[in-house]
């Protein structure tokens, strides 16, 4: 029993030592890997930025056709209410 005392701490610190050495080698190569993400991410924007442009002018092409279509509807709603408004000032003369 006395030899369990004595060797089973010692089995334990030599674990623990390989398990803390083993994460430091973890976190060594997780921070190699997050710089090589980082470097793609900053590679990656600088290509999305190039699109900007494009971007602008496709969103300014897009709200000059809507502007240009909401002025048809009105015109075209504003005639047809016109006619259907006239339509029935004509029977209301009748009834009077």
């Amino acid at each position: 029993m006395d030899f369990l005392n004595s060797f089973l701490p010692v089995i334990l610190y030599i674990v623990a030592i390989i398990l803390l050495i083993i994460l430091i080698i973890i976190g060594i190569r997780v921070l190699g890997m997050l710089n090589r993400v980082d470097k793609m991410l900053d590679d990656v924007e600088k290509k999305i930025n190039t699109f900007n442009n494009a971007i602008a002018v496709m969103g300014r092409a897009a709200d000059g056709i809507a502007n240009i279509s909401d002025s048809v509807i009105f015109g075209v709603t504003t005639a047809v209410s016109k006619i259907f408004n006239k339509n029935k000032k004509e029977e209301d003369d009748v009834y009077e």
